[in-house]
């Protein structure tokens, strides 16, 4: 346990959160200027969420959080480069984060626009076309299962990309090994507004 808390709390805690929101009963914690004060020379974040850069998926709003609580990482579609994962691997090794978070979306327009390049063959041009051959090897595992709707296909590339955290970061991989950090993979349902877990690696 690292932190203070274990990866199992981090969760529960966001679970809780998420369940606040969804029913609209949200309590905007930790968003006032005492707590603001507080933060002004140390963070003590319980997790980190490494997430798609929606805008409809603000992290510390779906999970009723407020300052201090997440350390958050956000790319179109949660693909990932040498600066996530330093970012990542400082909030491993330097802030004690229990877990990491990797949050993809349903609708993700960079897993359809994926979708569209697999399918047509007809790649995107300049930096977008990089964003969809790191998520192609997700879109064609989905489809190799038979899953060809793209909201199957984020939930295959959000445990990829949790897997690939593991195999990329041996920062990240020893942590799991020593039960310090969990690393798991959540689905988020727009309109319902619910994360839901769909890979976990290290114990929860």
């Amino acid at each position: 346990m690292t932190n203070g808390i274990s990866p199992s709390e981090a969760w529960q805690r966001l679970l809780e959160g998420n369940a606040r929101f969804i029913t609209g009963d949200s309590v905007h914690p930790n968003q006032d200027a005492s707590r603001r004060n507080a933060l002004v020379n140390t963070q003590n974040p319980f997790a980190v969420i490494f997430g798609c850069a929606d805008s409809r998926l603000a992290a510390e709003i779906i999970f009723d959080l407020g300052l201090g609580d997440v350390f958050v990482v956000r790319t179109a579609g949660h693909v990932i480069d040498d600066a996530v994962l330093g970012s990542l691997e400082y909030s491993v090794s330097v802030l004690n984060v229990p877990l990491i978070v990797v949050l993809g979306h349903d609708n993700c327009g960079a897993v359809t626009a994926t979708k569209d390049a697999v399918e047509t063959g007809q790649m995107p041009s300049g930096f977008i076309r990089d964003l969809v051959e790191r998520i192609t090897p997700s879109v064609l595992t989905s489809l190799r299962e038979d899953k060809a709707d793209v909201n199957d296909m984020v939930v295959e590339h959000a445990k990829q990309t949790a897997g690939r955290l593991l195999e990329s970061s041996r920062v990240i991989s020893d942590a799991v090994d020593d039960s310090s950090t969990a690393v798991i993979g959540v689905a988020y349902r727009l309109k319902e507004g619910r994360a839901q877990l769909v890979s976990s690696f290290g114990s929860l």
